[in-house]
């Protein structure tokens, strides 16, 4: 019964804020056109309860992205440590200031309308990142990634690769309909102070 909750409570809110925050999405998305070019979405192809799937992203990098981390050794060794970089040279202009707010992440609320995330669940990850979670993988694809999290207001990026695995893990295993209340009031304040984003 509380899983059948939280997934109306997903669909609704998505729905909602997605009418909401439709003007802003078509700001956000001529911002992306005008500074960059198309495209304006970016599929990250991750993982999921139902197994792959494309997150919708606004496109915060430059179209030769991947032949930069190709070419620098440096940058490829520290991305395949924390599968982020710290001061990512791939960014467009646009790309740094939708990071630094988590703008970029707002067309996965069409994901959460889908049912292929939550508006609140463990962190969002890739095919090559699941070997991180080591006895913990098949829990952690027992339920969808979220847009936000107990990681998200917990650290975000200053915590290491491990941290977020154990975070990831408290969530699913104390999860309740009350610490996802907590963590979506939460969200908003962690996001406009900018506390462990880029």
């Amino acid at each position: 019964m509380r899983h059948l909750l939280k997934d109306c409570i997903d669909h609704i809110g998505a729905g909602i804020l997605i009418v909401l925050l439709t003007p802003i999405l078509v700001f956000l998305s001529l911002i992306v056109l005008i500074d960059d070019g198309w495209p304006i979405i970016y599929r990250r192809r991750v993982l999921g309860k139902n197994g792959e799937f494309d997150a919708f992203k606004f496109r915060s990098m430059r179209r030769d992205a991947d032949a930069i981390l190709t070419r620098n050794e440096a940058l490829r060794s520290e991305f395949e440590r924390n599968f982020k970089l710290r001061k990512d040279p791939r960014l467009t202009r646009t790309g740094t200031l939708l990071r630094k707010f988590s703008l970029d992440e707002l067309p996965q609320l069409f994901n959460v309308v889908r049912g292929q995330m939550s508006l609140v669940g463990p962190r969002m990850i890739s095919l090559p990142e699941i070997e991180k979670y080591g006895p913990h993988r098949e829990l952690l694809l027992s339920v969808k990634p979220g847009l936000t999290g107990y990681w998200q207001v917990r650290g975000r990026q200053e915590v290491s690769y491990s941290e977020r695995v154990s975070m990831d893990v408290y969530y699913i295993e104390n999860w309740s309909l009350g610490m996802d209340i907590d963590i979506l009031l939460r969200t908003p304040v962690k996001i406009f102070k900018r506390e462990g984003a880029y």
